[in-house]
């Protein structure tokens, strides 16, 4: 039982180091980054105007998903849907409100979603004090390498994963943006084009992993 305490602290505090180390990173490099990920000129203002925003909301993010998990686990699914699907739904509707009547564009699109992922950590973290099979103490959330270490290989196959995507992202908008340039439709066409379609390919994504997450628990739990 410490040892499940512990690694579920060092888990937390982890990610919450994490979130604000790329936080900073992303916020300071907020340019290059869009660089290679082939901005250009004309998409490059809504990038920096929506990059700023979403990036302060990225560690509520973050440790939002890390706690998440831990709810499943304690065996409270449904409170742990309710945490994302409050944050979801205050991004849809915040964003037709601010988009259209408040006419705040990509700004107001960026502030929807960050409050979204703050609901939905305020959600997911009250929830911490009430874990069904567990206690959690001050000390559980210091560092401990042996915990990290466990952490670290147990999540290396996620980061590769999306690491990986990224990296395919990031070549796609950068052969979209040179040769789309040299089409009739210029480059900025095929890169917003594109930017939809993933939005549409995410719901479906998210469906399939809605669906390997919720089983996990159960699996692991018989496991």
């Amino acid at each position: 039982m410490d040892s499940a305490k512990q690694g579920i602290g060092n888990a937390v505090t982890m990610s919450v180091v994490v979130s604000i180390i790329l936080t900073a990173v992303f916020l300071i490099f907020i340019n290059p980054i869009l660089t290679l990920f082939g901005a250009t000129d004309t998409l490059r203002p809504y990038a920096l105007e929506y990059g700023w925003i979403i990036g302060i909301g990225l560690p509520f993010m973050m440790i939002s998903g890390a706690v998440n998990s831990m709810i499943r686990a304690d065996g409270r699914p449904k409170y742990a849907m309710f945490s994302m699907v409050i944050g979801a739904v205050l991004n849809v509707i915040l964003d037709a409100v601010f988009i259209f009547p408040l006419q705040m564009g990509v700004r107001g699109a960026a502030i929807a979603t960050v409050i979204g992922q703050f609901a939905s950590f305020l959600v997911s973290v009250v929830y911490m004090k009430r874990f069904k099979t567990i206690k959690l103490s001050r000390s559980d959330f210091r560092l401990n390498a042996k915990f990290c270490g466990n952490i670290i290989v147990f999540g290396l196959s996620s980061f590769i994963t999306q690491f990986a995507i990224t990296i395919v992202m990031a070549l796609t908008n950068n052969l979209l943006a040179e040769y789309g340039a040299q089409s009739v439709y210029g480059s900025d066409i095929p890169l917003t084009a594109t930017g939809i379609v993933m939005k549409v390919n995410q719901i479906l994504i998210s469906i399939l992993l809605g669906i390997a997450t919720g089983t996990q628990p159960i699996i692991g739990f018989n496991y």
